[in-house]
């Protein structure tokens, strides 16, 4: 394995990481303020920030491999 595999292969991950990270505690003050309800909110934020977090990892793939 070459410098740069090892590389691309330490970066996967960090955008699932960073929409949970983001999305959690964003959705959880949504829900407060929208639905009075912390963990309603909280949940509708981890299932956005996931989604997120795994597109841009996708992306950031996609453009690795052109």
């Amino acid at each position: 394995m070459t410098d740069s595999e090892e590389g691309s292969e330490k970066k996967s991950g960090y955008g699932v990481a960073l929409g949970i990270a983001l999305g959690l505690p964003i959705g959880a003050v949504m829900g407060m303020l929208l639905f009075d309800n912390i963990g309603l909110g909280a949940g509708f934020g981890l299932a956005i920030g996931l989604c997120l977090g795994v597109a841009l990892d996708a992306s950031s793939k996609r453009k690795g491999s052109e």
